[in-house]
């Protein structure tokens, strides 16, 4: 590894290496040349940006998620308040719509359709056979033109386990519709990954092998215990090199790297001793959390450590598939999401509904503090990240998809206003922001799905 000196400047692409490991940098002060940093400007090209999807299920609890006032001078209603600390750095977002997310004389299936319309903004083929057709999805469209500059061209996460991939799953549309945010292109789901060793392991293996095996090889076949000790030789030579700031950050990279590196072996320990024990009907995934607070906070950890190390810049995550009818005991919700989402009108029903609404964002507003305290260059990962944050169903009851719950979060890199509740002319269409963080990303895009032009005012 080239070791940085006084005099020159470390380029962006700096990797940490040892026995089947690749461990990226975070952004630090020496990867700017002098003359830039002598006159308080950013680099060539300005800051780096990220883009990154998350997917909220089954619809919100509109009363308690729209603010009443436009503008930069509102109150966060009673489900966005976990986000108090954060608030300037989140836009609300009114009036957006997928339409294609509809019926549109396909009849029942509008949880299959909301997911596989999200990122797309494509009506699918109804049909629970081979035969499956949605269209690209913005994050695929952007590794397409933009992907080759990290290590893994997009990241797709869940925090559930494996999802059914074959056969149907809503009212005759295919488990594939349902079960996916990304798509390649119209027939090819991009799957995601669920378990938290897996995506470890594929953010931190050697370049020149396969992701999702050398790492962890590499761990298991040594004696040590941590991804650390293997390139620790490598870290303390270039470490003696930096200044007191950028060692800091290290430091702070290093230790949050470890920390979710143990969590994550602790996990694998109580996997292997819950295996030892008798099971009634069902088998645990190695590796994912029995406690979904913990699984999310975990995939949240990774997630942050993908986008500070820059292994990739485009990540989508789908906390749960639509229609989801997952129970949230640890808040006190023993019903199934899905059904409090029918609600029909049962203030009991949309009192626990709105619970499970705060907790999914307060995970969120967990995931943008960690962002916010990770520096680089001039200010923070989040302020170099465009982030959406939303669900293509907004009243669950209604299945209606129209004046939904979206959240755009982060600074891109100095191009977005964020702090303000924005409201757009009703049915306007998602992809419409989809093409305007799209140009932001430098990626050429007259078009995506149902977009009639770029989205103003972000």
């Amino acid at each position: 590894m080239h070791i940085p000196n006084k005099s020159a400047y470390l380029p962006r692409r700096t990797f940490l290496r040892g026995l089947g490991v690749t461990l990226a940098l975070p952004f630090l002060d020496c990867m700017l040349p002098s003359v830039m940093k002598a006159a308080a400007v950013a680099p060539i090209g300005g800051p780096l940006r990220r883009m990154v999807f998350m997917y909220l299920p089954n619809g919100i609890d509109m009363e308690n998620w729209t603010p009443k006032a436009a503008g930069d001078r509102f109150d966060l209603p009673s489900i966005l308040q976990p986000l108090e600390p954060v608030r300037q750095d989140v836009s609300v977002l009114s009036g957006l719509a997928h339409v294609k997310a509809r019926a549109l004389g396909d009849g029942a299936g509008d949880h299959a359709r909301a997911n596989a319309c999200f990122l797309t903004g494509v009506h699918p083929r109804k049909t629970s056979g081979a035969d499956i057709a949605v269209g690209v999805s913005v994050d695929q469209l952007a590794a397409a033109q933009i992907g080759k500059n990290t290590r893994l061209s997009t990241l797709e996460m869940s925090c559930e386990g494996s999802l059914r991939q074959a056969g149907s799953c809503d009212s005759g549309y295919a488990c594939a519709y349902q079960n996916n945010l990304s798509w390649r292109d119209e027939n090819t789901p991009m799957p995601a990954i669920g378990d938290p060793r897996l995506i470890f392991e594929r953010l931190f293996s050697s370049s020149d092998e396969d992701p999702d095996l050398a790492a962890g090889r590499a761990l298991r076949e040594s004696c040590r215990s941590s991804i650390l000790d293997v390139v620790r030789d490598d870290a303390r030579a270039f470490q003696r090199n930096l200044g007191a700031t950028d060692r800091h950050k290290v430091d702070e990279y290093l230790t949050g790297l470890r920390e979710t590196e143990v969590a994550i072996q602790q996990q694998a320990k109580f996997s292997a001793a819950e295996a030892a024990k008798p099971r009634p009907t069902m088998e645990k995934p190695e590796g994912i959390p029995s406690e979904f607070p913990d699984h999310i906070k975990l995939m949240y950890d990774l997630l942050a450590l993908a986008l500070q190390s820059d292994s990739t810049r485009i990540a989508t995550m789908m906390v749960q598939h639509d229609g989801s009818n997952k129970p949230y005991p640890f808040i006190g919700v023993k019903e199934g999401h899905h059904d409090l989402s029918h609600h029909g009108g049962s203030a009991e029903k949309k009192a626990k509904l709105a619970q499970i609404n705060r907790f999914h964002i307060e995970q969120v507003a967990y995931l943008l503090g960690k962002l916010k305290s990770m520096k680089e260059g001039y200010g923070s990962v989040l302020d170099n990240s465009m982030i959406v944050v939303g669900s293509a169903i907004a009243d669950g009851n209604a299945h209606q998809h129209h004046d939904l719950p979206v959240l755009l979060c982060g600074g891109g890199g100095g191009t977005l206003k964020p702090g303000r509740h924005v409201e757009y002319q009703k049915e306007t269409p998602m992809t419409n922001l989809y093409l305007s963080l799209l140009d932001r990303m430098g990626v050429k895009a007259d078009k995506l799905g149902d977009s009639t032009g770029k989205l103003e005012r972000i």
